[in-house]
């Protein structure tokens, strides 16, 4: 049984949702998200909760039960607060700009990166080593920072690249002589 699945979610105060069939819509104050639940779970609206309960104990039906309860539970979060993620440049030289829609990275290599932000994702720089990825989609705001991470990943030696601001890098010992 899915611990995660058998919670009810609470509808936050500002957001309404509604339940048709398979298809799950909110609107909140940052914007509004639908979800398509699998059909081997159903979904039903009570009061100030959504309910979500497999349609068999089918090994598969299970397996979606808690995976659709916690995309209907991000997808309320997200039109409610919108999701952020901030990604840290650490490295002489490593900068980031915005260029209209377009992020521009200079991280050591012989060219600028320029990185289109997708639909839906809003992407800032504060300062000049700091990125932060916003919106209301927890999976897209997700994919977009780890795409801009995936350029220069973190080294464990100097600790250089594109980081996570709460991520910890494990550093190693350079060679001895």
């Amino acid at each position: 049984m899915s611990r995660i699945g058998k919670k009810p979610i609470p509808v936050p105060g500002g957001v309404t949702v509604a339940v048709d069939g398979q298809v799950v819509s909110a609107k909140g104050p940052k914007g509004a998200l639908d979800f398509v639940v699998n059909d081997l779970c159903t979904v039903a609206l009570e009061d100030d909760h959504i309910l979500v309960n497999p349609v068999n104990n089918s090994k598969p039906a299970r397996s979606m039960w808690g995976m659709s309860r916690t995309r209907i539970a991000n997808m309320l979060e997200g039109v409610a607060n919108e999701y952020s993620k901030t990604l840290e440049l650490v490295g002489v030289g490593y900068r980031a700009q915005m260029k209209g829609a377009a992020l521009s990275l200079a991280l050591g290599y012989s060219h600028d990166i320029d990185y289109p932000a997708p639909e839906g994702v809003k992407i800032a720089t504060p300062k000049p080593t700091e990125v932060i990825v916003s919106g209301i989609d927890k999976q897209k705001v997700g994919q977009t920072a780890a795409e801009i991470r995936a350029f220069r990943p973190p080294e464990p030696y100097k600790g250089k690249g594109v980081k996570y601001a709460d991520e910890y890098i494990f550093r190693k010992e350079g060679k001895k002589k």
